[in-house]
């Protein structure tokens, strides 16, 4: 029943002892956020070890700096304590290729910290599993692996847009069309830090109280990075991997072979690496990202929902399975109203579901239930589709 694409098999017994790294940025949780934003803006690391007299504390992101709201004269320690993200897996410094790539991706962490023995040792990241294993990419193609139905944004909407954007599809670049419907930029997490760090660097205190909206309604034209660097479909993960890593792009932008001004998608590292993690086991592979957040369900009950509505379909072959669940502000008796997308990759196309409601299992539910009707109405098209190609058959042999 369930089929996956070419898969990538790391050496056996590849580990990330030889791949993690002990150079690394680490700041203490008294250290000012002002510095931290700074360091992102001069390095531009994929993430901060943070201590707390020496002992391991949490890491930050980019992301998670750009999306809070805290003030630059306030302490590390306060995006640390509240943190509503996935905390970074504790990866042991023996651990398997595939498992570390898998929590990374569960976390949604781009670095996460290295222990040896219970003591803090280094890091390790995505790139560089990825530059590890980038000999057994020519087994994929940009298409086994990429994210159809892109979110897409016009020149002239806000930078605002593209946060909310940004946070609610858990996404780290949107491609920017012109009013003819061609791509013309991307916008990035990077991109709208690095103009916010600019923009408070040049302005007062005084400034900038009561400036947000106007920052906000900055067209996304105006810190757009063009032009934009395409792929196809066809072309191999080995080598949009390559350009990736050696471009320092986190993605991709997948347009057709014949006309690099249509976007039909995005590939990035993440999409790469979560086909890392596909197995050789005869069950559905299935990532959940924020997995933090499973309140009263479980990993075994999510992944038994999702094969029991794959199984409405036979002739689906369903590839793999991602599950990513966003925290929102709002709460309902002390139960934070949360966000789940389902998204499948199967030999029909890519079929999704979103849902929302208060605790994960909730949102999973209503997210389940819509993937369930998207699944039949494929079923249905398709059949559709095969009545009418036996019709005109039919016809034609008259």
């Amino acid at each position: 029943m369930f089929k996956t694409p070419a898969r990538v098999y790391p050496n056996r017994t590849m580990n990330i002892a030889d791949i993690a790294t002990t150079e690394y940025i680490e700041v203490d949780v008294g250290t000012r956020m002002g510095k931290v934003r700074s360091t992102f803006e001069n390095g531009n690391p994929k993430g901060i070890i943070v201590t707390n007299d020496g002992e391991y504390e949490g890491v930050i992101s980019e992301r998670e700096v750009l999306q809070s709201h805290v003030e630059d004269d306030a302490k590390v320690a306060a995006l640390i304590k509240p943190s509503r993200n996935s905390p970074a897996p504790k990866i042991d410094r023996n651990e398997d290729v595939r498992e570390t790539a898998r929590m990374l991706i569960e976390s949604n962490a781009k670095v996460a910290p290295v222990f040896e023995h219970g003591d803090l040792w280094g890091v390790i990241t995505g790139d560089a599993i990825l530059e590890a294993v980038i000999d057994n990419l020519d087994t994929l193609t940009v298409g086994d692996v990429y994210s159809d139905d892109p979110v897409i944004l016009a020149e002239d909407d806000g930078i605002g847009k593209a946060i909310n954007y940004l946070r609610e599809h858990g996404i780290s670049r949107l491609p920017v069309v012109n009013e003819n419907g061609y791509l013309t930029g991307v916008v990035t997490t990077h991109d709208i830090a690095d103009f916010v760090i600019r923009e408070n660097h040049t302005t007062t205190t005084g400034d900038r109280v009561g400036d947000s909206d106007r920052l906000l309604d900055v067209p996304v034209y105006d810190i757009m990075t063009s032009p934009v660097e395409t792929t196809t479909l066809d072309t191999s993960a080995k080598e949009a991997v390559t350009e990736m890593l050696s471009e320092d792009y986190a993605g991709l932008m997948v347009t057709p072979e014949d006309d690099d001004r249509v976007v039909i998608g995005v590939v990035t590292k993440t999409d790469v690496l979560r086909a890392l993690t596909f197995t050789e086991e005869e069950h559905m592979d299935v990532q959940i990202t924020n997995i933090s957040m499973l309140d009263t369900i479980t990993r075994e009950s999510i992944v038994q929902s999702i094969e029991d509505v794959a199984d409405k379909y036979a002739d689906m072959q369903v590839m793999h399975a991602h599950v990513r669940f966003h925290e929102h502000n709002e709460k309902l008796r002390g139960t934070s109203l949360i966000q789940c997308q389902i998204r499948l990759r199967t030999n029909k196309g890519q079929v999704a579901g979103t849902g929302e409601g208060y605790g994960a299992e909730n949102a999973f539910r209503v997210a389940i239930d819509k993937l369930e009707r998207n699944v039949l109405e494929i079923k249905g098209v398709t059949s559709d589709e095969e009545y009418r190609g036996q019709l005109l058959r039919k016809l034609n042999e008259l």
